[in-house]
């Protein structure tokens, strides 16, 4: 519960470092580099005011993105109004059973949403993926080093590839350069 209390206060505030409004270049390259992805259904897991939603319909996917704040969702609402393929749903993304989601999914995307998520409820977040992924889909995660504490937060890259089991296999790893330990797992739906 605090974990959603910080971040509505930080969209009332407007301190929301990680909402800059750009599109991160590792997610460009997934859809735009050497080997792009082919568009299709995507889901964008925590996807605050709606940047990577728009981004991904302005390159011809169809963007379904969940988030849990209210203010980041009416303002995704206004960004996305205009756009074509893109939409974004109000809810829980450990409980997306409860959302309007046209999957299934070709690509999940999560920037820094799964590391903030308490970890007893991560069981139910990878079940979800992956109960709207397709097989050979791609899930996509920027993550949080795992960091000691009272309320924990971040993650191992064992952990990804172990909550994500069996249903997804780890394929790639880009190391972040912010915060020191911070990560991009990149997983493929298997069955």
């Amino acid at each position: 519960m605090w974990r959603r209390m910080s971040y509505a206060v930080a969209y009332r505030t407007g301190r929301t470092p990680w909402d800059t409004g750009v599109t991160p270049p590792e997610v460009v390259e997934l859809i735009e580099g050497a080997d792009p992805l082919a568009p299709g259904h995507a889901l964008d897991l925590g996807c605050g005011t709606g940047t990577n939603v728009r981004y991904l319909a302005e390159h011809g996917w169809h963007v379904t993105g969940v988030e849990a704040d209210g203010r980041a969702f009416e303002a995704a609402q206004r960004l996305l109004r205009p756009v074509t393929g893109a939409h974004v749903a109000h809810g829980d993304v450990t409980r997306l059973d409860d959302l309007p989601l046209d999957g299934p999914f070709d690509l999940a995307l999560d920037i820094g949403c799964f590391h903030s998520v308490a970890p007893p409820r991560r069981d139910a977040y990878a079940r979800g993926v992956a109960d709207r992924t397709v097989p050979g889909a791609t899930l996509f995660v920027f993550a949080f080093a795992r960091r000691p504490g009272l309320a924990p937060v971040g993650v191992t890259a064992r952990e990804m590839r172990d909550r994500f089991a069996p249903w997804f296999d780890p394929v790639g790893r880009i190391a972040g350069s912010q915060p020191p330990g911070a990560a991009w797992y990149r997983l493929r739906r298997v069955t």
